[in-house]
Formats: C-alpha cells, sequence, structure tokens
C-alpha cells in the first residue's frame, strides 16, 4: 500500500511519502516568504502554456520564480487560481500574458510558515 492510499493523513497534492520533512529550494523559502508578507499576489500565464509568471518578484530571475510557484502548489503550499483575479489591481504590466489570476497561500502553507518562525531552517548540508 503506497503513502497516499494509507490515508495517514500526510499526503497533499503530491506524495512524497509520510515524513514530516519537507525540503525547499532557497528560491522556494524566499517566495514562501514572500507570501508571508503579501498572501495574495498576481500570476499571469500564456493561454497555450503552463509557466506562471509573477512580476512583483523582479523581472530579472523570472524563471526561478516561475520554478518555484510550480514548486510551492505541487507541495501544496500555495494555490494558483488563473479566473480569479486580484481586486483593484493593476494588471498592466501583465498585458502579455492573457490569462491573469491570483496565487494564495494554503492552511498548509501556513502552518509551514508558523514552523519556520518557531524552529528556523535546517541546512541538509549541517546533518
Amino acid at each position: 500500500m503506497s503513502c497516499c492510499e494509507s490515508s495517514c493523513g500526510g499526503c497533499q497534492k503530491s506524495c512524497s511519502g509520510c515524513s514530516p520533512a519537507l525540503y525547499l529550494t532557497e528560491a522556494e523559502l524566499k517566495l514562501l516568504r514572500r507570501f508571508g508578507e503579501t498572501p495574495f499576489l498576481p500570476v499571469a500565464r500564456r493561454p497555450d502554456g503552463e509557466t506562471p509568471v509573477c512580476l512583483e518578484e523582479g523581472t530579472g530571475e523570472q524563471e526561478t520564480v516561475s520554478n518555484g510557484i510550480l514548486a510551492l502548489e505541487r507541495k501544496g503550499l500555495i494555490d494558483l487560481d488563473y479566473n480569479l483575479p486580484l481586486q483593484n489591481f493593476d494588471y498592466g504590466p501583465y498585458a502579455a500574458w492573457s490569462r491573469q489570476g491570483s496565487m494564495a497561500l494554503t492552511v498548509r502553507g501556513q502552518e509551514v510558515l508558523d514552523v519556520l518562525e518557531i524552529q528556523g531552517v535546517e541546512n541538509e548540508d549541517e546533518e
């Protein structure tokens, strides 16, 4: 029986086992902390693509930000909704991307932020 079939409650959108450990890259950690400051951020993508774009995190490292967004979504820490744009937000800079919506921190994402605030981050290299 796999973890996702065992009903242990440890699984979210993607199963990585029942271990309480969560591995985040520096880019993911930085983005997650940004959600701790601003729980809702704009997101956009092209209608024929799946790559999310968030210009609020700077344009110089957009590929890193996009990969971080996708990873946080797979880990169940944020939700992306291209059918729910932010109200009173100027999507003018996002004109090149026709699918415009929002990203939000999930309950699990908030729980992870709370743990990070209390326990901090453990570097895998230090083990």
